[in-house]
């Protein structure tokens, strides 16, 4: 078995009752199940939490078919304990990715989404992200899933690597379905509300369909098969303040001294003040297919063999529209207040930059299992496989600039650029001269024919377990457990960059170039009313293509050899586990002690490149290292069952991350100065992410409709490492003499402690019509503090750790009628520590607290047509907005991609 399932009382059909009678005998005693289980409704899941040994969370079919969410990630957010973010790493983080209007990944507990186990039917998925070991979730859309399971605490019998969660996305079987066949086909309409701001239509479609099957003289086959596919346009609004303050240099403190420098008895975060910002349009499409299917054959009543496969697939154009307005000729002049200067912007360059960021991913797993019984044993095999994938095929660029051949244009002499506005939202402030450029970029200078970078990311995955399980018939010991695991993965990433050359003619202009088809009236609509143009991203790569030579590569070295190689990854990553586990029970008590051991072997291969005595850049050279890893993982889990409506539960365990790959095994470059050699590459003797776990918890059901849990959690980390994207984490300067290494290195302890509450209850005795009311609401508050190993970061916040997050829902649902209205909030987080490189964490980027309420109508008629109506982010709040600093919202990144509409119609046979 890939992860411990336990059995509900309900019957797992997709067309079972509403509730189903319960046994209450049965449930004072939890029984482990032979294969996973997929649950119907929210009923049959909180039998399925009441009856875990671990603390686990469940959403059901219905539970994600009255959600008005984009994805899996987003339906993740529905539970307690879950941050969804918008943005990762690498080309997936910042704006560039919040810009999408979806979340991607998912944090569990305060640990970021790399820290999570990911599983598709238990069976452990590809991870083919560049920078980082997380799997994007945006890729999986709801309607291919039937139910999700995140284990928050892990057995001896689960993979070790999981500090944050197990998250298993499960698909249904044939016997998961009362009748010998049926089906369903979906046809679904929707519309976004950004894109209809810009003149765009923002329609979107999507068909999905089931069928299932049961064949044989005793029906003891099993057939299943799903598919989808789904379209949405987008157009979404962007400000980048934030991001071109980091690349760009457009930040300063609005006190300073003479060189620049904050001014003494000044917070540099409230003194910070913005001197230039990006203004933009994300626009693009996404399109999503794939399926599952499942084989299952009963062979007798003590055998059970099964095949499941899934595929994901997703292409994603975003071509993103930039008006960038920078500073120049900034100088510091004297202020009324002796020794304190103020900033005064020269003038502005009124730029023009437009980006793709396309990315073709896809995620497919296949596996094969039995489950055998024979006297007391039951004795379980699998094989899998999995391939990931997540490729920028062709990101190109373009820009224009305004002062190419003159820097006397737009003189400004303010000591800001923006004033804001309710909310703090920031306005730029324009001089007539601005404001007739910023509306006639067309006529702006073309800079050169454009620029062209291709990404190769992915990773294959298979391996093979054996599970045995031994159940006593008498006695407190229940069940002795134990079995093997190994896995090997390969994974490659390449990245090679093409710049062609300058255009220096003096005359030739942006619409020179052909390159735009039509224009928006409105940059930011409700905002910034300036007219800029639309770009053609096939006529941008088409003028690159026609200009590109292959002396124009420059990915990050200087010699043609170097560059068709200097950013290649390739690495082995071989894992072989053992557990032994057993089940104790004395009248109430429950408990289950186990330990698993895991052995991992990394081969990392990556590129050179060295330099001569005089600084010369050398041809380089393929090298490789290796890292060990040997953990024992111990744990113990005692639960109390006084009765069938309530477990009190107690957990300990420890757990551990691998680093990233590419802080293993980073390209390495050697570097000469003043006869000082410096060598920068990955560490393979980083050591892992360690944690100890606890967990403390009850769970109550009523006999009126009602669940209610309360848990608490705390995480003690050591060797702790951040997510830096394809950067050094916690980078380290080693040696003495003329020869120095500087590596990542880990940072030092951390800890995450909180409490989770959850409370659903449906109004089961209110007369008549009224007993279709029901709510549900969790809320987490958790605390995180981290050491990062740099000298003024040891008391950090854990990225991507919000304190405080909640759901709250009412809901109707009678006569066929469903209605659901919900309300998320997720409190403010760190997403990227020393965001402007001031080596202080007064500039950590901050994500300010997000609100958004949905809408999910829906009716379901007796000849199997059911119609659904949902509806995200109804009043339209901002889906991301970053800030420098905690306190400071001066230099902002904002992302407003509306509401989205979605329309189901689903016919059931």
């Amino acid at each position: 078995m890939a992860v411990p399932a336990f059995a509900q009382q309900a019957a797992p059909a997709a067309d079972a009752p509403a509730k189903a009678e319960k046994d209450k005998a049965e449930k004072d005693k939890a029984v482990q199940m032979k294969a996973l289980s997929v649950v119907a409704n929210r009923y049959d899941a909180t039998n399925m939490r009441m009856d875990s040994v671990n603390t686990v969370d469940v959403l059901s079919a219905s539970d994600l078919q009255h959600t008005a969410v984009h994805n899996v990630a987003e339906a993740l957010g529905l539970m307690s304990g879950v941050n969804v973010t918008t943005t990762g790493t690498g080309y997936f983080g910042g704006i560039d990715g919040a810009a999408r209007g979806e979340g991607m990944f998912a944090s569990v507990r305060g640990l970021p989404s790399e820290y999570n186990v990911n599983l598709v039917n238990g069976s452990n998925v590809a991870q083919g992200m560049p920078y980082s070991r997380s799997v994007q979730l945006s890729l999986l859309p709801p309607s291919g899933l039937q139910t999700i399971v995140l284990n928050k605490t892990s057995t001896a019998d689960m993979d070790g690597d999981a500090i944050g969660g197990t998250i298993d996305f499960r698909t249904p079987s044939a016997f998961d379905f009362k009748k010998d066949f049926s089906g369903s086909i979906t046809a679904s309409g929707r519309s976004e509300s950004r894109a209809r701001d810009y003149g765009g239509s923002g329609l979107g479609s999507g068909l999905a369909g089931e069928l299932q099957t049961k064949f044989g003289e005793q029906k003891q086959f099993g057939f299943y098969i799903s598919a989808y596919y789904d379209y949405r346009n987008i157009a979404n609004s962007e400000i980048g303040a934030a991001e071109s303050a980091s690349n760009d240099g457009s930040w300063a403190f609005l006190h300073a001294t003479a060189e620049g420098e904050n001014a003494p008895g000044y917070d540099p975060q409230h003194n910070l003040t913005s001197i230039g910002t990006n203004v933009g349009i994300a626009s693009g499409f996404e399109r999503r297919y794939g399926g599952n299917m499942s084989f299952d054959w009963n062979v007798d009543p003590t055998l059970r063999a099964y095949a499941k496969m899934s595929y994901a697939y997703a292409l994603t154009e975003q071509n993103t529209t930039y008006n960038q307005l920078l500073p120049q000729d900034v100088t510091y002049v004297p202020t009324s207040t002796p020794g304190v200067y103020s900033p005064n912007i020269g003038r502005i360059a009124n730029r023009f930059w437009f980006e793709t960021n396309p990315e073709r991913a896809d995620l497919a797993t296949i596996q094969f299992g039995a489950d055998k019984t024979a006297g007391g044993w039951t004795i379980s095999p699998n094989v899998f496989w999995s391939i990931g994938r997540n490729d920028r095929p062709e990101h190109v660029e373009i820009d224009g600039r305004e002062d190419k051949y003159s820097q006397d244009n737009f003189a400004y002499n303010q000591s800001s650029l923006l004033s804001y506005g309710g909310n703090h939202f920031p306005y730029p402030v324009l001089t007539p001269a601005l404001l007739n450029s910023v509306n006639n970029i067309q006529n702006m200078y073309a800079n050169d024919y454009g620029e062209v970078t291709r990404i190769r990311s992915g990773q294959k995955r298979g391996g093979a377990k054996l599970d045995l399980r031994y159940d006593f018939e008498d006695g407190p010991l229940q069940s002795v457990k134990f079995g093997v695991k190994y896995s090997d993965s390969s994974r490659e990433f390449t990245n090679r960059d093409w710049s062609t050359g300058g255009i220096n003619d003096g005359t030739t202009t942006l619409d020179d170039l052909g390159i735009f088809k039509g224009y928006y009236s409105q940059i930011f609509p409700g905002k910034y009313p300036w007219t800029t143009p639309q770009v053609s991203r096939a006529a941008v790569a088409d003028l690159i293509a026609a200009h590109v030579q292959p002396s124009d590569l420059d990915t990050c070295s200087q010699l043609d050899y170097n560059n068709f190689n200097c950013d290649t990854m390739r690495g082995t990553e071989a894992v072989s586990a053992a557990y032994a586990m057993a089940t104790i029970e004395q009248g109430p008590w429950e408990i289950i002690p186990g330990v698993r051991f895991e052995h991992t072997s990394i081969h990392n291969t990556f590129w050179t490149t060295p330099q001569d005595t005089e600084g010369n850049e050398l041809p380089g050279y393929f090298s490789n290292n290796r890292t060990i890893y040997n953990e024992p993982l111990g744990s113990l889990f005692i639960n109390y069952r006084p009765g069938g409506n309530v477990v009190f539960r107690g957990a300990i365990w420890q757990s551990y991350t691998r680093p990233a790959f590419v802080q293993l095994g980073g390209g390495e470059q050697i570097s000469v100065s003043n006869g000082v050699t410096t060598i920068t590459r990955g560490n393979p003797d980083l050591d892992p992410i360690k944690a100890t776990n606890v967990d403390l918890g009850a769970e109550w059901t009523t006999e009126r409709g009602g669940y209610v849990s309360l848990t608490s959690y705390y995480k003690k980390l050591s060797d702790y490492i951040y997510d830096s994207g394809g950067g050094q984490a916690n980078p380290n300067t080693s040696g003495v003499g003329t020869v120095l290494t500087k590596t990542p290195t880990n940072g030092g302890d951390g800890h995450v402690y909180g409490i989770e509450a959850t409370w659903r209850q449906k109004f089961e005795n209110l007369p008549g019509a009224w007993n279709g009311l029901g709510f549900s609401v969790n809320a987490t508050r958790q605390n995180s503090k981290v050491d990062l190993g740099r000298e003024g970061f040891s008391n950090e916040r854990l990225q991507q750790a919000p304190e405080r997050m909640a759901n709250a829902e009412v809901f109707y649902e009678k006569y066929g009628f469903s209605l659901n209205l919900s309300y998320h909030y997720t409190g403010s987080y760190i997403s990227n520590y020393d965001f402007l490189n001031q080596s202080s964490p007064w500039d950590d980027l901050w994500l300010r607290p997000i609100r958004r309420v949905d809408l999910h109508a829906g009716y379901q008629l007796d000849n199997g047509l059911q119609f659904d109506l949902q509806i995200s982010n109804l009043t339209k709040q901002y889906q991301y907005w970053s800030h420098i600093g905690q306190y400071s919202l001066v230099n902002s990144d904002i992302v407003d991609a509306g509401r989205t509409t979605l329309l189901t119609v689903k016919y059931s046979f």
